[in-house]
């Protein structure tokens, strides 16, 4: 009912878009285009870390983080059943259905009628769920959810490619910082660079401080305080 005419068009400028992107950036393109892929009111993503924590990455607008909020709180919802057993769910409308019957009484007071989840993930990982909203209700049809569907696939391989990348400089990052940490134990307490790197190990695990925390510390203050 409401996917765009050229979604095809659409696809291929958002793929050229989230090449290199940060997270954040890509999180906000894709929400971006799939509104415009879409055509509903508001849009969302969330999270999953491991098995159980999941959180809003980004939304179009603050009452989607509340129903985020709403579902998690409660225990049900589409965005939940989506990441877990099932590839996408729509929702035709709030007021009438039966399945996640809290969620549903509590999304429709808040003037959501329809609703269309679609799960993130690549071969490897999911990443999150791609969350459609319209007040209207039965907004959502089987175009929309293909639509949805390539969507989130572009989305979670950009997503993925961009977490690594940063997770690689955060390391890369994190082992310099350390070995600066240990050049300045070397030089002020003449110890080798493994005697060094055994002395932060064991602050962090006696403060149960980060070891990169350690590190900063420091750095910044020239001694480990006591």
């Amino acid at each position: 009912m409401g996917a765009m005419n050229d979604p095809l068009e659409e696809f291929a400028q958002m793929a050229l878009e989230l090449h290199d992107e940060t997270v954040t950036e890509t999180v906000d393109r894709v929400l971006e285009h799939a509104l415009k892929a879409v055509r509903c009111d508001y849009a969302g993503v969330i999270f999953v870390h491991g098995r159980s924590r999941v959180e809003t990455a980004a939304a179009t607008h603050p009452i989607v983080a509340e129903l985020d909020r709403l579902q998690l709180s409660c225990g049900e919802g589409p965005d939940i059943d989506a990441l877990e057993d099932r590839f996408s769910l729509i929702v035709a409308d709030t007021q009438t259905d039966q399945r996640w019957p809290t969620w549903a009484k509590a999304v429709a007071d808040a003037g959501i009628r329809s609703l269309l989840s679609v799960r993130m993930y690549t071969s490897s990982t999911t990443i999150g769920t791609l969350n459609l909203y319209d007040e209207q209700p039965g907004r959502f049809d089987v175009a929309d959810q293909e639509v949805a569907h390539v969507l989130a696939r572009h989305a979670a391989v950009a997503l993925a490619t961009a977490m690594r990348t940063e997770n690689l400089w955060q390391a890369i990052d994190s082992r310099k910082l350390i070995g600066q940490a240990q050049g300045i134990l070397m030089e002020r307490y003449q110890l080798s660079g493994d005697q060094a790197f055994s002395v932060l190990m064991r602050y962090s695990q006696d403060k149960n401080i980060k070891l990169r925390a350690v590190a900063e510390m420091l750095i910044e203050t020239r001694d480990l305080p006591q």
